[in-house]
């Protein structure tokens, strides 16, 4: 019976062993490679990229997107959702920084990267998952894909290269962390004055034009909320500068105005 009992504990022990693993992929890489290359600004709210800087270690960034690359599907089932959203979001952010350096520094925008037939985000460059994929189907077809993850703060996290995108983040996302990393993006980007503000003359918020793009994301009822006013108001502490415009935004009651949109690179030249 001893030998039966320890038989039976030592297969727990490696199926614990296996499952601890397999919510460990190594994203310290690509974590190292964003200290090194990234550049907060505006106190944390935007960020800087030093695509130089991604060139001279290229070599690191292609054995890191190879490790995304060689993941299976059976492998990225078996983490849990906030393992497998931080998986996406890092290989979302890493393969847009490959595709700026195939042409970097001769372009002054990602969409120089399209043509007027096909957007950048269309090309199917990225091997994921058992297909080659393009940065829209991992965006639109793998993280916001209805009923998988619904986690709207995820466009806070996702970078396209540009100024007015939420800033690249400064590290790599985590599974085991990725509320506290949501919450940081989320808080940043709104609290960045030039994206986010609340006009206390006109009694409107103005806004980056991402919430107009993608205003279903923010009304799915994430949070309890369903729409894009409530998703702001709970966020109106990172929207305004004093209490009178605090008490105004956090009613909900306030009209949008879309600003225009930054597709300059995000480069730190």
């Amino acid at each position: 019976m001893t030998g039966l009992i320890r038989i039976c504990l030592t297969v727990l022990l490696l199926c614990w062993t296996h499952s601890v693993w397999a919510e460990q992929f190594d994203h310290s890489a690509w974590d190292r490679l964003l200290r090194d290359h990234v550049v907060m600004i505006n106190q944390g709210r935007a960020s800087q990229v030093d695509y130089d800087g991604f060139l001279r270690e290229q070599k690191v960034l292609h054995d890191y997107l190879r490790q995304l690359s060689a993941v299976d599907r059976h492998a990225f089932s078996s983490w849990s959702k906030p393992a497998q959203l931080a998986f996406l979001i890092n290989a979302y952010n890493a393969f847009t920084v490959e595709l700026i350096l195939t042409r970097y520094p001769k372009l002054d925008s990602i969409k120089d990267l399209g043509s007027f037939l096909r957007s950048p985000w269309k090309k199917a460059f990225v091997p994921l998952l058992g297909q080659m994929r393009s940065l829209d189907d991992i965006e639109h077809g793998m993280i916001r894909k209805p009923g998988v993850y619904n986690e709207p703060r995820i466009h806070f996290a996702v970078n396209c290269a540009s100024i007015g995108c939420p800033a690249l983040l400064n590290q790599a996302f985590a599974g085991e962390k990725l509320e506290q990393q949501f919450e940081i993006v989320t808080k940043a980007f709104l609290g960045d004055r030039t994206r986010n503000r609340y006009n206390s003359s006109t009694g409107r918020l103005e806004i980056s034009k991402i919430f107009d793009w993608y205003a279903e994301d923010f009304e799915s009822g994430w949070g309890g909320w369903h729409s894009l006013n409530q998703f702001l108001a709970r966020y109106a502490d990172s929207l305004t500068d004093n209490e009178q415009d605090r008490q105004a935004a956090a009613a909900g009651g306030f009209r949008i105005r879309y600003l225009d949109y930054d597709w300059k690179l995000n480069d730190t030249r």
